[in-house]
This record gives structure tokens, sequence and C-alpha cells, in this order.
């Protein structure tokens, strides 16, 4: 067997929400799904299945197809070959069951679209001609945002906020249609360490409260490393699959990247030396956006 593109079984552990549902349906399967450009092949044969309230983090150096997956889940993306299934079909586009959060990127300071119209955008952008009922879209647009503790600067133009700050609204976004799955795509990007443990938390908070699953793409385990389930981490066409204490391990990272890696644990975080692209799980301190709002 080749064990760069090998998995631990498919293990369906007790997601951390209220009740027992380790019999519960996946609400994502992949079966042995394979994305390849041309000849480069980025994974294959991938076995996943994705439990309501599970957390799964995925893992990888750039160009590792991290967020290809999450565009296959998002049916804009065709595998090149295998099956996908997203509660229980085949993936589309615009599905109201699934939220996503994209990567975090900083809007200019013109921009006058102010936090509650990004947020409404989420509950009737996708559709035609006037709202039904405004005041019942004003009133769920009023409690995303208090959830996420937007509240303040509802009113606040979006390019003005702090990367953070965005980033709490985005959520609030991804959130609007109730969403049984949510996909977040390097949300922790430029943001420091506060900003990160509250994206966190708002994600986490969520897959307890509702048994959303959530796939989290991120290039560094440590914000997460206490809420994964399994992490996906893919490299070098390969792939594994497992408990944070299972994948991020010396043994198994050097073997999936063929070159002898290390992986050292400081004071409760990980640290990641040799691999080619080391700095996907180490942490970073935030950039100029992590800070309040101007």
């Amino acid at each position: 067997m080749d064990h760069t593109q090998a998995s631990t079984p498919i293990a369906r552990p007790a997601p951390r929400v209220a009740g027992d549902r380790r019999l519960a349906e996946p609400l994502i399967s992949l079966r042995g799904a394979s994305l390849a450009y041309g000849a480069r092949m980025l994974w294959r044969d991938l076995d996943l299945d994705v439990l309501p309230g599970e957390f799964v983090a995925v893992l990888g150096p750039n160009g590792s197809g991290k967020t290809s997956l999450l565009r296959v889940l998002l049916g804009q993306q065709q595998l090149s070959a295998g099956a996908a299934t997203v509660l229980g079909r085949a993936p589309r586009r615009g599905n109201r069951h699934i939220g996503y959060v994209p990567q975090h990127k900083s809007l200019p300071a013109h921009t006058m679209l102010r936090a509650r119209d990004l947020v409404r955008l989420g509950t009737d952008g996708h559709r035609w001609g006037i709202t039904l009922a405004p005041g019942a879209v004003g009133r769920r647009v009023d409690d995303l945002l208090e959830s996420v503790g937007a509240t303040p600067y509802a009113e606040v133009p979006v390019g003005r906020l702090s990367g953070g700050e965005q980033q709490r609204v985005r959520i609030a976004q991804a959130l609007a249609t109730d969403p049984r799955i949510l996909l977040c795509d390097e949300p922790l990007l430029s943001l420091d360490l506060q900003s990160q443990h509250t994206v966190t938390t708002l994600v986490d908070r969520r897959r307890r409260s509702a048994g959303t699953a959530v796939v989290f793409v991120t290039h560094e385990i440590n914000p997460v490393l206490g809420l994964a389930d399994r992490i996906l981490y893919l490299a070098q066409g390969g792939f594994r699959i497992g408990p944070p204490d299972e994948v991020m391990t010396t043994s198994t990272l050097s073997e999936l990247y063929g070159t002898q890696v290390d992986v050292l644990r400081v004071r409760g975080r990980i640290v990641v030396v040799g691999a080619p692209d080391a700095a996907t799980v180490h942490h970073h301190e935030g950039g100029p956006n992590g800070g309040g709002r101007p």
C-alpha cells in the first residue's frame, strides 16, 4: 500500500453536541475522491464522513488542495474521480444549508456597505424582487449581529471595521440561513490572537448549539487544537485523517512528506520543523488589520 495516500479508517467520534449522535447520517461524505489539475495530483482516494456537530480541521501547505476541497463541497469544482455527497445529494451551487466563511481580505476603507447590509445579503441576497417581509428580515439581521457580538457596529461601513470585526460579520452572514454545514476557508489569516480566538469561539459555539458540521481550512493548528475532533492533513498528493494527537506527530508527518519532519509540543502549542512549508502550522502573531476598529 502506498502510505502517502493512505488514511486511517473512517472514524465516527461522538460530536460535541447535546445527545448521542454517533449513529447519525453523515452530512458530508467522500468516497474514493481524487482531484487533479492536469498531471498534478492534489489528493486521491480520499474517504471522509463528517457528522453533525463534528469539527474537522483541514491543514497542509499552499497548493495542497485545501480550498479546492471546499469548492468541491460547494458544487464549484468537479472531482477528477470518486464521489461526493452533501446532505445526501451531489454538491450543488447555492445550497442554503451550507454556510461559507471566505478567506479574510480587508475591504477598502471607502467601502460604504454597512455591516448590517452585508449580513442581510446572506438572508435574502439570493432572491429576486422585493422582500415580502422586510420587518422579519430586519429582526433576523439584528439577531445574527447580536449572536456574533457585532451589534455595536451594525451601522458602520464594513471597510472601516478591523479584520476581526469583519470576520464576525462574515460569520453572521454565513449563519443567515441557519445552515447545517459551515465551511470556513482560512478565516484566521491576518488576525491577531484575540480576533483568532473570537472567530474560533463563534464557530465552535455554533456547532455545539446547533449540531452544525464544520470543515475549517487553516494554516494554523494551534488556534483550533482544542476544538478539532479530527484533522485532515493534505500534502505531497497524499493525506492523513485522524484525531490531532494521531496526525500531528513526527512519524506521521515524516511519512506523509517523505522526509524528516519534527513535531514539537511547547507549552501546549505545536511547532512543525522541517516540512517543505513548515509555516503552515506555525503560529502567526497577526497582521496590521488585527487590532480594533480605527
